[in-house]
């Protein structure tokens, strides 16, 4: 239905995908060790990194598909609200449950970009940090249904 869309929506996929493999080792190590300040700090970025991510694939169908991305000092929360939300031109992108998941990684993403490094907190990011391939794995199924 939008194939232009669709394509350029898959080097976001392949990027993301080749950012979650390449923290895969780092993630697994935070199932049976507590990180170190710089573990944590790289982990702070995948999140952030992800969650961007996500975000350009929401702008690229805002922009293409809806013709119009929010702007303003609560544009990122606009977005997201924006794709689980059905228009004349298309379905919802994703669903209401995983827009609320969604909300964890965007509010994370607030946190890293106006934070110190070392005022980040492991125990608030664990979470973050162990859902983000299965996240990852909805999203794409959502973005699959979406598509088809």
């Amino acid at each position: 239905m939008w194939p232009e869309t669709e394509e350029q929506v898959a080097i976001e996929r392949l990027q993301i995908n080749q950012l979650l493999e390449a923290y895969q080792p780092l993630i697994q190590k935070t199932l049976t060790t507590e990180p170190d300040f710089i573990e944590i700090s790289a982990l702070a970025t995948m999140l952030h990194s992800f969650y961007t991510g996500l975000e350009n694939i929401f702008k690229r169908i805002a922009h293409e598909i809806d013709g119009a991305v929010p702007s303003g000092p609560t544009s990122h929360v606009a977005l997201l609200i924006q794709m689980s939300r059905a228009t004349a031109n298309r379905p919802a992108v994703i669903s209401e449950s995983l827009k609320i998941r969604l909300s964890a990684f965007l509010g994370f993403r607030h946190v890293f970009r106006h934070a110190y490094s070392f005022q980040l907190d492991w125990e608030k990011m664990r979470n973050l940090v162990s859902q983000s391939q299965p996240t990852w794995q909805e999203f794409q199924e959502e973005l699959d249904l979406f598509f088809s």
